[in-house]
């Protein structure tokens, strides 16, 4: 399939072959809720800890007498049911929360999610993307010339150019990344994604 290459100044220019198994996939939501959801998980930590009933400081004596208050009888102030009580089932800081996805999975979904991105007008190709200097300013105007005036926008490249990430960094609503570190999440997250010429062809070698 061709997909269509601009310039940095939003101009068109000469059409890319791309291979149909990277981005001309028939689209499989299922497999791309796996993925995601598989490679958020595997970022978790799982350091949340909470306390049982047996952890949590407070007195062991009886709170009140067992009968004639008109209360429910308690024998603990750690107990669950109380405020400031201790978990029934504590997160104990060592939970794995992974994921385990076969490597064909995970091609063909990061393959499926870029197909879709070019069904949807998503995908940009542009033959080059640098500034002169590490200048916010400059990559704000690149970025407005190419038709994205919201700013929002993922740029992949095929080697990362210091000039272009120090330009982005000021930028909350722009990433960028080389072809291999393009992860899942970050292809759906952005409503815009901007591929050099040269990085198309490393994300086919990766995943045709």
């Amino acid at each position: 399939m061709e997909l269509k290459v601009i310039n940095d100044k939003g101009q068109a220019g000469a059409n890319l072959n791309a291979s149909d198994v990277v981005f001309g996939r028939e689209f499989n939501e299922d497999l791309v809720h796996q993925l995601v959801t598989a490679y958020m998980a595997n970022a978790r930590a799982g350091n949340s800890k909470q306390k049982s009933r047996c952890e949590v400081s407070a007195t062991t004596h009886k709170p009140f007498a067992q009968k004639g208050t008109g209360r429910a009888r308690a024998g603990m102030a750690s107990s669950p049911l109380w405020r400031g009580g201790g978990k029934i089932f504590p997160n104990t800081g060592e939970e794995n929360y992974s994921q385990k996805i076969n490597r064909k999975m995970y091609r063909a979904g990061v393959a499926t999610i870029l197909s879709k991105l070019v069904s949807d007008n998503r995908l940009i190709v542009i033959d080059e993307l640098t500034v002169d200097a590490p200048k916010t300013k400059l990559l704000t105007q690149k970025i407005k010339d190419m038709g994205m005036a919201n700013g929002r926008v993922l740029i992949i490249t095929d080697n990362l150019d210091d000039n272009l990430y120090l330009s982005s960094r000021n930028l909350p609503n722009v990433l960028v990344l080389e072809a291999h570190q393009a992860d899942p999440v970050s292809l759906v997250r952005f409503p815009s994604v901007v591929v050099t010429r040269a990085a198309i062809a490393k994300i086919e070698e990766m995943f045709a």
